[in-house]
């Protein structure tokens, strides 16, 4: 893979990336810079703009003025969604330049990001422009004295604040911008330090795509500033956020100041479930690719594994190999099948769950250690001798590291379904089985936003996604998810005044 050029700079090697506000691109106005590392070897390969408050002051004005003057508030609901199917047709136009991005900024393999991250990109915005003109309100019957006209109508909410994580950039920049601008609304992006590369690319698009001036801003910075600014700030009407449980329930505190609305898509401890009667060969491959793809680094990661114990050695053993087969290596070599961690802070924390649930107890199958050389890269790693009581098992861990255990033929599927449930999360779970029955009766008793049965994932974005308990508020996709970006209002006219 030839390095791709850095947005913003063709011909200017070596210049800062900028923050987009009100359609022009800007220096942050105290001139701080942030380096942006390539997790493959820890050198920096650019400095972006460190915005912080005074930036997102800028970008939030902006952002309003969009929103109540100008064109986008008298734009046609058809206007719009030409305007996200033409930004969808850019990233495919692009999109061998964005999946080097991704995988220069990330360090996942090359064609993860092609097929994944940048494909699924352009298909969240086609997608989500047919919505642009699908809402609607509805008529109701009401018992009224007198002859009355009630209806409803669904209005976008206003100006949204949209915090995205590092572990798959574009596609969660891109996921929280297409509900937004397809309900109306306008939008402030602050993408994750570690990773604005791609999100700075697609504001170059937006901005060729023909977005009116202020519609989109993008704020590069710290969460600790630029973060907490928006989420703080009083003309931001609702905030999307996705990231850690820690920092959800730091906005939830921060966000009671204003009432302003949230959507929360928070962390995951997702359980896998094995029954022996499954197509063995397609589940222990999904469970090796649910725990190990991305490195890891995914909310909904297949973390714990239950295997029935007449089939637990030849399904662990099976993951075990796989992870043994696995070719960590730099995501722009063609081999690499697992990329780094994205920062040496992040591999640390990883790997002390893992010291800790050794320390505990537990064994290691496989892994369980750092890759010498440059980078953060770690060994994918499967643990036998697992409790509930771990740190291990309870808390999420973001990196390669399964946990595993065996059930038996005793164990009834409402005290299955309680071990999967016995966590603080509840994002997603899956079960393999051919038994229709029982995949019917642990989807009803799992206590998770999303399950699949016989499928390692199911993105689609008619499906609405988000979590139970400390996974989240709120679900992202499908009607809920645009329907979260818009304000629903009563009107009651009495036709006899």
């Amino acid at each position: 893979m030839t390095r791709p050029a850095l947005p913003g700079q063709p011909g200017q090697p070596g210049q800062p990336l900028r923050l987009l506000i009100d359609g022009a691109w800007q220096a942050a106005a105290s001139g701080a810079l942030l380096d942006v590392t390539d997790p493959c070897t820890g050198d920096v390969i650019a400095q972006a703009a460190a915005g912080d408050a005074a930036d997102i002051d800028a970008a939030v004005d902006a952002a309003r003025r969009a929103f109540e003057r100008g064109p986008w508030p008298a734009m046609k609901p058809a206007q719009r969604a030409r305007l996200l199917w033409r930004l969808a047709e850019l990233i495919d136009q692009h999109a061998d330049e964005l999946a080097a991005l991704e995988t220069l900024n990330t360090g996942k393999p090359l064609k993860m990001a092609r097929m994944f991250d940048v494909a699924l990109s352009a298909e969240c915005l086609r997608y989500h422009a047919g919505w642009c003109t699908k809402l609607s309100g509805e008529t109701r019957a009401t018992s009224l004295p007198g002859e009355w006209h009630t209806y409803t109508l669904r209005e976008p909410l206003g100006v949204a604040g949209l915090i995205v994580p590092w572990n798959v950039p574009l596609p969660m920049a891109v996921g929280k911008i297409a509900p937004a601008l397809a309900a109306g609304c306008t939008a402030v992006l602050k993408p994750a330090e570690l990773t604005p590369l791609t999100a700075v690319r697609l504001g170059e698009l937006i901005v060729e795509a023909g977005f009116p001036p202020g519609v989109v801003n993008i704020v590069t910075g710290l969460g600790t500033t630029a973060g907490q600014a928006l989420v703080d700030h009083p003309g931001v009407d609702k905030l999307s956020f996705t990231g850690s449980t820690a920092v959800g329930q730091r906005i939830l505190a921060s966000a009671a100041g204003n009432l302003k609305r949230l959507s929360l898509e928070l962390g995951g401890k997702s359980p896998v479930f094995i029954f022996p009667d499954a197509d063995l060969e397609r589940a222990t491959d999904a469970a090796a690719r649910g725990i190990f793809a991305n490195a890891g680094q995914v909310c909904a990661a297949g973390s714990r594994l239950f295997v029935h114990e007449s089939v637990f050695e030849r399904v662990v053993q099976g993951v075990a190999d796989r992870a043994r087969r696995l070719r960590v290596a730099p995501g722009h070599l063609p081999e690499s099948e697992m990329g780094p961690l994205i920062s040496q802070r992040q591999r640390e924390r990883v790997l002390a769950y893992v010291a800790g649930g050794i320390a505990e107890g537990a064994d290691v199958l496989t892994g369980g250690a750092a890759l010498p050389g440059a980078g953060y890269f770690m060994q994918p790693t499967v643990m036998a001798r697992t409790r509930a009581d771990m740190a291990l098992v309870r808390e999420e861990i973001f990196g390669p590291v399964l946990s595993t255990f065996a059930f038996g033929d005793e164990e009834e599927l409402d005290t299955l379904a309680a071990r999967g449930n016995d966590t603080a999360y509840g994002l997603s779970a899956s079960v393999w089985t051919r038994d229709l029955s029982r995949a019917h009766r642990m989807a009803r008793r799992l206590k998770a936003g999303n399950i699949r049965v016989n499928a390692a994932v199911a993105p689609d974005f008619a499906m609405p996604f988000g979590g139970m308990k400390l996974s989240g508020w709120g679900r992202e996709n499908g009607r809920e998810g645009v329907e979260s970006f818009t304000e629903l209002k009563s009107v009651a006219i009495d036709l006899n005044p």
